[in-house]
């Protein structure tokens, strides 16, 4: 088969990789930019570039009239987005040359926050009180009937690019008013106090065949916003959360009309009530690392099972998942002040990986006991400020890619 991975932030080597190895023609759409990266070259068969990868009406004008004139010559069996950022071009391009796959309205599920919190709401699954940013009297009604604080999202970001948090009536609506015309692309939500998780998952046929729950010992917003250090753990086997996450996991899936495709679910545990309310998702594998994080607690690797996946789907076969292991594992990032930091110190023999990027410091540990992790994840968090390694940046006033 011919895939066509649309992908233009530099990730999915993995899946590239095993797409390949199924015995297809891999095309990679990427950002220009990118051209350098180390991507799997031996895996591609033709690289296609854009010069501007914001999704707009030009980008995607330029994409269907590219995808028309290759496809003169080539046929594109199959179209996969390996970012957040890619779904939407993905679902264009499937719609307009009617490619089977996820199409424009599925889409909105995974990568729009207000469609999700509105679809979620009607499968009846919990969500914490919101508003779209449309009507004068709609929001100031929201504002008068649920307690503050809030905060004020983009609705197709990824992670917490973009994210204000407000404490006030008079707050709320000066941030309102400051996003000018771009007011509808956004959404209010409460803030609800709590444990933020999230479910890394593969679908097949409509049906999870697969997750791994795991809790952010510090939110993204909290690193994103208060220059935290990045850290998540597998939470305990069997437990009542775990199966309180997997079952809303799978509401979500069939509620949103997830088919086939890896998927990254996020939600929160609420200090107030103790219940779990639905925060996003998406279809694609999850970042930071995470899908490592997985893979050395459950022996899966998200990328290259959801190829693995997408050519059974695309050629009629079937699909058999690996055995999975019940390890627990912990990852561990923060931005550096050192461009290669010194990993000496950190030598314990549950390390299973070390980040390699400049000016990042990051390790995965594993182990059969999840209180030998939680142990390494604050071992590791206060040395890596007392030995200087911890940097942080000041979150960006405006989403950016």
């Amino acid at each position: 088969m011919n895939f066509l991975c649309i992908c233009t932030y530099y990730k999915g080597v993995e899946f590239l990789k095993a797409c390949k190895a199924e015995g297809n023609t891999v095309y990679l759409l990427t950002n220009k930019k990118l051209e350098s990266k180390a991507w799997p070259w031996e895996s591609i068969d033709e690289t296609f570039y854009l010069e501007n990868i914001d999704n707009t009406f030009d980008t995607y004008s330029n994409i269907i009239k590219g995808l028309a004139h290759l496809m003169r010559a080539k046929k594109i069996d199959r179209i996969v987005a390996l970012d957040d950022f890619d779904v939407e071009k993905a679902a264009l391009a499937r719609e307009h040359f009617r490619i089977p796959g996820m199409g424009q309205t599925t889409a909105r599920y995974f990568r729009d926050k207000l469609a999700m919190r509105v679809q979620a709401l009607s499968a009846g699954i919990n969500v914490p009180p919101f508003s779209p940013l449309f009507h004068d009297v709609d929001i100031t009604e929201y504002l008068n009937t649920t307690a503050a604080p809030w905060v004020i999202k983009p609705r197709s970001e990824a992670s917490a690019a973009g994210i204000k948090k407000v404490h006030s009536f008079q707050e709320a609506w000066d941030t309102i008013h400051s996003l000018g015309e771009e007011r509808h692309n956004y959404l209010i939500e409460q803030f609800k106090p709590g444990d933020v998780y999230h479910i890394d998952a593969l679908t097949v046929g409509g049906k999870v065949i697969f997750s791994r729950c795991s809790q952010y010992l510090n939110t993204p917003f909290e690193v994103a916003h208060g220059g935290g250090i990045f850290r998540s753990v597998t939470v305990e086997h069997e437990s009542k959360d775990e199966k309180a996450l997997k079952k809303l996991n799978e509401q979500v899936m069939k509620a949103f009309g997830m088919k086939f495709s890896a998927s990254h679910t996020e939600a929160i545990k609420c200090h107030e009530d103790g219940k779990f309310y639905f925060l996003e998702t998406a279809s694609r594998v999850g970042g930071a690392n995470l899908a490592e994080m997985v893979e050395y607690s459950s022996g899966i690797n998200l990328w290259r099972e959801w190829a693995k996946i997408e050519t059974a789907i695309a050629t009629g076969g079937t699909y058999e998942l690996p055995p999975v292991d019940d390890y627990y594992s912990g990852i561990i990032i923060s931005l550096s002040s050192h461009q290669w930091p010194d990993y000496a110190p950190f030598n314990d023999p549950e390390i299973v990986w070390k980040m390699n990027e400049e000016y990042h410091v990051g390790l995965i540990v594993r182990s059969k006991k999840r209180e030998r992790v939680m142990e390494l994840m604050e071992k590791y968090a206060i040395m890596i400020r007392d030995l200087g390694y911890h940097a942080s940046a000041p979150a960006p006033d405006k989403p950016v890619h």
